[in-house]
């Protein structure tokens, strides 16, 4: 094992969040924690990066890791080269990863063209015909029944039992139907009686067979399948019925049998170009015939997968000898040994954590709200420990008044910004300010879009001229201006630049004009600031996290559902902020159909593009009266309060622990550091 070269590991993958069809081929939760935790067995640093999202967020990750080397298992999310994507990026990254290369990816995920280059090299498998155009389905000398199935996908995506057509009128309405849903191509082939062989391959896994190992097969619980006509491994079987199917080892063939198809998967593999791993799947029929049906260079890894139960015949009886096996063929292909490559040495960087201390709790009366905005030792604390996790030095630098004084002495590489300022509508904007007048990187948005966004008017303004929609609205500095044509009631109203909801109580929808000119009075006088009024929107709200730079990742929506049917005008407001409460419930992700979450998703995009955020953001959402998506507001310095603040909740939900939250803030301002820094070397 590999425990002479401890290498810096990027696990590389895709993650399941749910059970849609488009994430079928995605890793689950606990398998990246399987794989995670046996890499880390074998003495290796380890860190997970989830590829969904804008390449760019990947490429930020990588960069800010720089690992020894990737250990992928990304399948990517569309297209017909979604598998060759990321090989190909760690390749122009320069990053040695595991498995086949971009072209061999492309490749074994066309079904059509695998077929044609094995056979070509006297692989037997079923006649078949490709279909993309329903008007030039062509059977030929096809026999009945055959199996149409999508030609670009994996994971049994598209089959059903009513894959298997037995005459040309149910094939045609079949080829319609799958066509609509996969419109890239279909595979129309003469379906082969018998049983499902899949021969797993572990380049470095048995040397006296060239890597091939004992075939597996597939067995299916009677009670489950029932009184199937074809018995065929379908969508239903591989990803919600699996607990009724058995992989048993090896699988039941002759010595002959056996022999037959360990050479056919040596000659597929030489074909195909396979590297490190892979998996070859086959029908045999009853009398012993075998027929090539596809490749998988990207095979499953989850517990109990058959590349495991086969490992265990060759003497690899555990996950971390598997995986070992993975890294030292990657590792030897690319001329990297033990011998020619020790632990390399890593320069700790200085991460300076800037905040505000909260020391005052304010109540949910609203009393004693001066420091809401500020951060609790323990946050501080949890955020410290998440960045030192990654392997960095973490320099604590409370953004006090002699801030200006302390920075320049710390000798910080990069710094984490979550400091609020102390006053005033710029100041959020202060510290991003002196780090960039002394040159230091800093996660978050710069000073301009933190003024800005701190400006709930100014931000409506930008956002309104970028295509979404607002409430209509106004600010008042004395509690006298004229109200604007089309401004409805009931209002709203709350400060103009705080956070938090400070200032936002029950009281803060009001009926008419002058409940609205009290009310401003009111919160003149607490303030002393503007006050945003705003006619109140009646229905859901909703808020999105956004991670990255300028092609960001958005996060599953969160809605924030109110339970209480005596409130006829329900708010987030302050006190729900301070402490759960029995009115308030958090659908993490929220339910929403399609159509609204591409809306979500797109005005949340186009908010942080047109206020120029960088790196993380939160922006609040509600629906009008007609269902319209409209902007509330904008916060590109959002709580962090582990389990608690909205942007962890929202981050759990898609699959990021805090840990990995706080990496994705961190990244982005590493890669700028490490800019930086190279242009200074040149």
């Amino acid at each position: 094992m590999l425990r002479d070269l401890p290498m810096r590991i990027a696990l590389t993958h895709n993650l399941q969040l749910s059970d849609a069809e488009e994430e079928a081929e995605f890793d689950r939760p606990e398998t990246i924690a399987a794989l995670a935790d046996a890499l880390r067995s074998l003495g290796h640093e380890v860190e997970p990066v989830e590829v969904s999202g804008p390449a760019s967020r990947t490429v930020a990750r990588l960069e800010a890791l720089s690992p020894d080397l990737v250990f992928n298992t990304a399948e990517g999310r569309r297209g017909r080269f979604r598998e060759a994507f990321y090989p190909a990026l760690f390749d122009e990254l320069g990053l040695p990863f595991t498995g086949s290369d971009a072209y061999v990816c492309a490749l074994t995920l066309d079904k059509q063209l695998t077929k044609m280059m094995v056979a070509a090299h006297g692989v037997p498998t079923p006649a078949w015909r490709f279909v993309d155009d329903l008007a030039a389905l062509d059977v030929g000398e096809l026999r009945f029944p055959v199996i149409v199935k999508p030609n670009f996908e994996g994971s049994s995506k598209g089959i059903t039992v009513d894959s298997i057509v037995e005459e040309r009128a149910q094939l045609i309405a079949r080829v319609a139907e799958l066509l609509q849903r996969y419109p890239s191509g279909l595979l129309v082939e003469e379906f082969i009686r018998g049983r499902d062989v899949t021969v797993p391959f572990l380049e470095r896994g048995s040397p006296t067979t060239e890597g091939i190992l004992p075939a597996a097969e597939y067995a299916f619980d009677p009670a489950v399948v029932g009184e199937r006509k074809y018995n065929i491994y379908d969508y239903h079987l591989k990803q919600v019925a699996y607990n009724a199917v058995r992989v048993d080892v090896p699988a039941r063939l002759s010595d002959a049998a056996a022999a037959e198809l360990a050479q056919l998967t040596r000659k597929v593999v030489r074909v195909l170009g396979i590297r490190d791993l892979g998996r070859v799947d086959y029908r045999i029929t009853d009398d012993g015939k075998i027929y090539f049906l596809e490749v998988n260079a990207l095979p499953s890894l989850e517990p109990g997968a058959s590349i495991y139960r086969s490992s265990e015949l060759v003497g690899l009886a555990t996950v971390p000898l598997v995986l070992d096996a993975v890294v030292r063929s990657a590792l030897e292909r690319r001329g990297i040994t033990p011998m020619r490559s020790p632990k390399r040495a890593r320069k700790r960087l200085r991460v300076g954590l800037i905040f505000n201390l909260k020391r005052v709790q304010a109540e949910k009366s609203g009393a004693h709200d001066d420091e809401a905005e500020f951060d609790s030792p323990k946050t501080v604390a949890a955020i410290r420990e998440a960045i030192e996790s990654y392997g960095h030095d973490v320099v604590e630098l409370e953004a006090t008044r002699e801030l200006p004084t302390i920075l320049p002495a710390a000798a910080i590489d990069v710094a984490f910004n979550i400091a609020e300022g102390f006053a005033g509508r710029s100041r959020e904007a202060l510290v991003p300010a002196l780090l960039e007048l002394l040159g230091i990187p800093y996660t978050g948005s710069d000073p301009a879009t933190l003024s800005l966004a701190l400006d709930k008017a100014m931000a409506k303004r930008i956002v309104r001229e970028a295509g979404v929609a607002t409430a209509p609205f106004l600010v008042m500095s004395t509690g006298r201006e004229k109200l604007p044509r089309g401004f409805t009631f009931p209002a709203l109203a709350k400060p103009l630049a705080e956070g938090s909801s400070k200032g936002v109580g029950a009281n803060c929808v009001v009926a008419s004009e002058a409940e609205l000119r009290a009310l401003v009075k009111d919160l003149l006088g607490k303030y002393r600031q503007p006050v945003l009024c705003e006619s109140f929107l009646s229905g859901r709200e909703f808020t999105v996290g956004v991670l990255g730079e300028r092609r960001p990742r958005v996060l599953p929506p969160m809605e924030i559902v109110f339970l209480d049917p005596e409130i006829s005008h329900p708010i987030y407001s302050f006190d729900a902020k301070v402490d759960f409460s029995d009115k308030i419930r958090y659908d993490t992700p929220a339910k929403v159909d399609p159509e609204l979450g591409r809306q979500l998703e797109a005005a949340a995009k186009a908010v942080f593009a047109a206020l120029d955020c960088r790196d993380v953001a939160r922006i609040d959402f509600r629906l009008d009266a007609a269902g319209r998506v409209n902007f509330i507001e904008c916060n590109p310095l959002p709580g962090l309060t582990p389990g608690w603040s909205d942007l962890v909740m929202i981050a759990k939900s898609a699959g990021l622990d805090y840990r990995g939250l706080i990496g994705e803030i961190l990244a982005p301002a590493i890669r700028r550091f490490k800019a930086e820094r190279g242009k200074t070397a040149t």
